[in-house]
């Protein structure tokens, strides 16, 4: 596939000129302010930790040790005396190892009855071989390469190779996504109740991916659109962007390639994030006022002069040369999981259109970017954000026309699901009774009169009953995320005496986010969320009636919507998948299930999920759960975000099954 991809080389650009001197700064600059106070080059979030990675024999041990970071020496940046000494402490100790093991080996030629060293062997006593494999170390991994200087635009995507990389992102962020909340689990277990700082997740998970080669982009520098990102796609923490290529500076707001790796010696600015770290930026969507970095205290007040060098440097060069950045916002969002409570969203590409030295609001000189959006791009997802904002306080002042009910559930679920089409005049959805919960046969309900549970009067605790009988360990984390699929879930039911906020009863909560059955052109009745859904977050129950396979013969000849549970594709394989990570990781297997042999019945009474779409690339997952029975002929469907999913995204699922004409289920259309 790569040969399909053609890579525009942009190392190879006519010498420019010389830079354009900004001859009024020389002017100004006796007007400034003296700076008084010690200046920090760039605002940072959060200083970078990362945790000590430790590879597990079996599933059931800890991947991650403590949370205390590992600094590891690095002989370039040592001095030339140190490294002197150390060179002469590992001769020395090199020559009394050699003499120590010569005259052992000697001594053991003396006997018949034992075994004498390999003369070629460098250990200093004999090692019984099966006991040499079973408590071999690893050798370590080879050192990330570094970020490639090499320059390139990708272009010319066809249709399959745009599937290609939007499938490669996804599956990136699904194992980050999956790393960071199983990295923070075990770091909960392993405080218990101590005060002791928290491990960060996202920095852990970035890191464990940096160690396997698994971050993305690092053999190029992409100027312009990163393939598989697409405008609108939203990410919780800086070094996710990291990952995937899109920003490659974990704390800096100006990502660029350094002079000193440029084939002609200038630096060349690639992307920048506008998150309201500076006083002086103004930011009207399509047109941004941005302001260079440097010169800021640890409080984030200008303090000194900026200098046109580094990123400020290379914002200018890459006006002059006509390169367009990539441009991410920070925005202040209120479900954020991040410690700065912001979200990241890709706007898309800006040119720089002009570039100017001016007096700052603190009085100090600053490097000011004018940067427009190009124009032909979709929506931008930070315009997106605000106004599934406002939709969700005032529904009908931002949209007067379109919207058929308020709430089709009519006040079952815990927040309204609306309706919404102003396409046609289709008015399907309201004319079904509204389920909440999937309807089983008597047969399969009468069999829990002598059931058990838990004792766990104040929450589950590991080893209890119900952790038992999932092998042990709880699905999901205290937030309620789904740790890693499995065949089946069990949570606590109605036997158990934990209260309703058990971590251990995550999908018998209802509805969490505000829905929206919406009328399309592409996908006829879609769902979207006015809020933003985490990744392995619960969404919602897949509800019908269930029937037998007898009984669904017969309703099938009448013509009725059927939903077969076992035709669902089971992507609960692909959320927690480490694989990657661990070359011995095994997908769960326990509790096992049989397979299902029933059918739902969504002719007449449904919810919600029935209107969500089927794609081959889902961002929604189905996973079976059992909590009001122990019939595991008969479980929950219940459905999980396999990734971030931004508001007004639409909602998809793998039916498995899907009408050859549409590739939608036939059920809903």
């Amino acid at each position: 596939m790569g040969s399909l991809v053609p890579f525009q080389d942009l190392n190879l650009l006519p010498s420019p000129l010389s830079p354009a001197a900004a001859a009024t700064s020389t002017s100004a600059a006796s007007a400034l302010l003296t700076p008084k106070i010690e200046p920090n080059s760039e605002p940072l979030d959060q200083p970078i930790q990362t945790q000590q990675l430790q590879c597990p024999r079996n599933n059931s041990e800890p991947l991650f040790s403590s949370s205390t970071p590992v600094v590891s020496p690095n002989s370039e940046n040592a001095p030339a005396s140190q490294s002197s000494d150390q060179d002469k402490v590992y001769s020395e100790f090199f020559r009394i190892s050699e003499l120590f093991r010569s005259a052992f080996a000697k001594r053991l030629q003396q006997y018949d009855d034992v075994d004498v060293l390999d003369p070629d062997s460098r250990a200093i006593v004999p090692v019984n071989q099966e006991d040499q494999l079973s408590n071999a170390v690893p050798s370590p991994r080879p050192r990330p390469p570094k970020r490639s200087s090499q320059l390139v635009r990708v272009t010319d995507l066809n249709l399959e190779d745009e599937r290609y990389f939007r499938d490669v992102v996804r599956r990136t962020r699904m194992v980050y996504d999956s790393l960071r909340i199983f990295a923070v689990d075990k770091d909960e277990k392993r405080r218990g109740e101590s005060h002791m700082r928290r491990a960060r997740g996202d920095l852990t998970a970035s890191a464990v991916m940096k160690d396997r080669g698994l971050w993305l982009n690092r053999d190029k520098r992409i100027v312009g659109s990163i393939p598989g990102v697409q405008i609108g796609d939203l990410f919780f923490f800086r070094m996710e962007l990291c990952v995937v290529g899109l920003h490659g500076q974990p704390q800096a707001g100006i990502d660029y390639l350094p002079g000193s790796q440029s084939s002609n010696g200038e630096p060349i600015a690639t992307s920048v994030i506008v998150s309201g770290g500076y006083e002086d930026d103004e930011d009207a969507g399509d047109v941004i006022i941005y302001t260079g970095h440097g010169g800021q205290d640890k409080f984030n007040r200008q303090c000194e002069h900026q200098k046109l060098e580094g990123g400020n440097l290379a914002l200018e060069r890459s006006m002059h040369y006509g390169i367009e950045v990539r441009v991410i916002r920070g925005i202040k969002y209120e479900r954020s999981l991040s410690s700065s409570n912001k979200v990241y969203v890709y706007d898309g590409l800006y040119k720089i259109l002009d570039c100017w030295f001016d007096v700052g609001k603190s009085g100090f000189g600053v490097y000011k970017y004018k940067l427009v959006r190009i124009d032909g791009q979709p929506e931008m997802g930070s315009s997106i954000l605000r106004f599934a904002e406002s939709l969700r306080s005032k529904p009908l002042s931002v949209r007067p026309m379109g919207y058929l009910s308020l709430d089709i559930s009519n006040n079952k679920e815990n927040v309204p699901v609306l309706l919404f089409n102003d396409i046609d005049k289709d008015h399907d959805p309201l004319y079904y009774e509204y389920l909440t919960k999937t309807v089983f046969p008597p047969f399969v309900i009468n069999q829990v009169s002598n059931g058990s549970g838990c004792d766990c009067v104040s929450g589950c605790t590991d080893g209890c009953f119900c952790a038992l009988k999932n092998g042990g360990e709880f699905a999901y984390n205290g937030n309620g995320c789904l740790l890693r699929g499995k065949p089946v879930i069990f949570e606590c039911g109605a036997f158990c005496k934990c209260p309703p906020n058990c971590r251990n009863r995550a999908s018998q909560r209802g509805l969490r986010n505000r829905l929206e059955v919406f009328r399309s052109r592409e996908t006829g009745w879609g769902v979207r969320s006015l809020d933003l859904i985490h990744a392995g977050a619960f969404i919602c129950e897949y509800t019908g009636v269930v029937l037998t396979m007898e009984q669904a013969q017969i309703f099938a000849m009448n013509g009725d919507s059927l939903i077969y549970p076992s035709r669902f594709s089971a992507r609960w394989t692909e959320w927690g998948d480490l694989s990657q990570i661990f070359s011995d990781y095994m997908c769960p297997s326990y509790p096992s299930i049989p397979p299902l042999d029933f059918a739902m019945d969504v002719s007449r009474m449904r919810n919600v999920a029935c209107y969500i779409s089927q794609s081959p690339t889902p961002n929604v997952m189905v996973q079976f759960v059992l909590y009001d029975h122990n019939n595991l002929m008969f479980p929950h469907l219940m459905l999980f975000a396999m990734e971030n999913i931004p508001p007004l995204r639409e909602l998809s699922l793998d039916y498995g099954v899907a009408d050859e004409w549409t590739g939608k289920l036939a059920i809903c259309n």
